[in-house]
């Protein structure tokens, strides 16, 4: 039986054990979904890519959790880009490659420093909003992250939004109200599956561009995400839309700070683009990725 390569790398991280672990495999051609769901499970990760096609610099990837397929991971997204320049799956010198999914071509834009990939940057797919909840299930969701209204932020948007996953949004007064919430899983995994979200996601102001947050997304298996792409795209997409970040030039830049409750560090960059009509049309994030460590199946 063939052998099946994979690594793993730390996204959204300078440093390993920072930041968010995915796992790489390398080559899933030929690999069926059901397949690919086992290899995810059997790897542990909260995210898994799978490279299944590969030509110039366009690269076929599908995505997966422990519970099933997702259409976008951002932070999965960036450290693969980073990963195919340095072991030499992209051509030598590569500014920008194509991750195609089943459902749309994601471009990543590659930095280097020193002659060295050192960032790449993550178009994810284009921010949705929903309507917002009844408020009756904002306190319901509030209760199940161990908070109260009291705590909330009346100064930031809450609401539903999407880049790839379908989030809620809780803003909330300080960082340490943030760090301070201990979930009970099955409330919280309940009033997702009543609002249809993916994941809910406490943030709360750092500065005038700059937030901390904590992501939870007992819906996919996963109790808390250490740092995560798809979410604080959506949050910079919420974020500009309503207005309450400093526009500068058609474009907004955030930092997003995760990671730290759980003890995996890590920083999310992210850039919200306007359309002509003042409208958030396209989110990229960036950060760093290192790779920690490679093996077979």
């Amino acid at each position: 039986m063939a052998r099946i390569p994979y690594v793993l790398v730390d996204a959204f991280a300078s440093a390993p054990g920072a930041g968010n672990r995915v796992a790489i495999v390398l080559d899933a051609r030929g690999m069926a979904p059901e397949e690919m769901a086992r290899v995810a499970a059997h790897l542990g990760e909260p995210e898994t890519a799978f490279l299944t096609e590969r030509q110039g610099t366009a690269f076929g990837v599908r995505f997966f959790t422990p519970s099933g397929e997702v259409e976008f991971s951002g932070h999965a997204a960036l450290a693969l880009g980073l990963t195919l320049v340095r072991l030499g799956l992209a051509p030598e010198g590569t500014t920008r490659l194509y991750l195609h999914t089943p459902t749309e071509a994601l471009p990543v834009e590659v930095i280097y420093e020193e002659g060295e990939p050192k960032k790449a940057w993550v178009r994810g797919p284009s921010p949705r909003f929903r309507d917002l909840p009844p408020f009756a299930l904002l306190k319901e969701a509030l209760e199940a992250l161990g908070t109260n209204e009291r705590y909330l932020h009346r100064g930031l948007p809450y609401g539903i939004a999407f880049t790839g996953l379908w989030s809620l949004f809780v803003p909330l007064v300080t960082p340490g109200v943030v760090d301070a919430l201990e979930p009970e899983m099955p409330a919280l995994q309940e009033v997702s599956r009543k609002l249809e979200v993916a994941t809910v996601h406490a943030y709360a102001p750092m500065g005038p561009r700059s937030f901390y947050a904590r992501d939870f997304a007992p819906l996919l298996g996963i109790p808390e995400d250490p740092v995560t792409g798809s979410a604080n795209a959506a949050l910079g997409a919420l974020l500009a839309r309503s207005g309450v970040v400093p526009r500068r030039e058609g474009e907004v830049r955030l930092t997003i700070y995760q990671g730290h409750r759980l003890g995996n560090p890590g920083v999310v960059e992210v850039l919200v683009e306007y359309s002509p009509t003042g409208l958030p049309y396209a989110v990229k994030i960036g950060g760093e990725a290192i790779i920690v460590a490679s093996g077979e199946l």
